[in-house]
């Protein structure tokens, strides 16, 4: 399971010219499930995503997180960032779980993060999705369990 995380000051997620989730300061994060991965992982990397110390402090180091600012999380299900991108010019997605079961992995996350207590939202699974975002730093991170 692998996530891409982004500090962002504002996003939102359109389908349909619709606005399905928006959040103001907090984390922007694309999550992409793999054919083996279970709630552990899902578990694993919620809490990695949330307590990931990414927001500045009284000293302006990054020291806090998202649990600490008490900011808003935007997840969204991006199957892409599973792809194999090592050999060729064509990614491969082999090592991407079936819709199924990345759908039942990524509904079991969305309901882990709503018992933070956090301001949580989320895009569409499957569908195609705008993402319009105002990145804080910018602050981006790569993270898998």
């Amino acid at each position: 399971m692998k996530a891409l995380i982004q500090k962002v000051k504002k996003a939102q997620v359109h389908v349909n010219s619709e606005t399905v989730g928006q959040i103001n300061k907090g984390i922007l994060a694309f999550v992409g499930v793999e054919r083996d991965d279970q709630e552990q992982q899902v578990d694993k990397l919620l809490k990695k995503i949330i307590n990931y110390r990414i927001f500045a402090d009284e000293n302006d180091k990054m020291n806090r997180s998202l649990i600490d600012i008490q900011g808003g999380l935007l997840l969204v299900s991006q199957f892409t960032l599973v792809a194999e991108t090592q050999k060729g010019l064509r990614p491969s997605f082999s090592k991407a779980g079936n819709p199924e079961h990345s759908q039942k992995l990524y509904r079991y996350m969305i309901k882990q993060a709503k018992k933070t207590g956090l301001f949580i939202q989320t895009g569409k699974f499957a569908a195609n999705m705008q993402i319009s975002l105002i990145n804080d730093g910018p602050v981006t991170f790569n993270l898998s369990c």
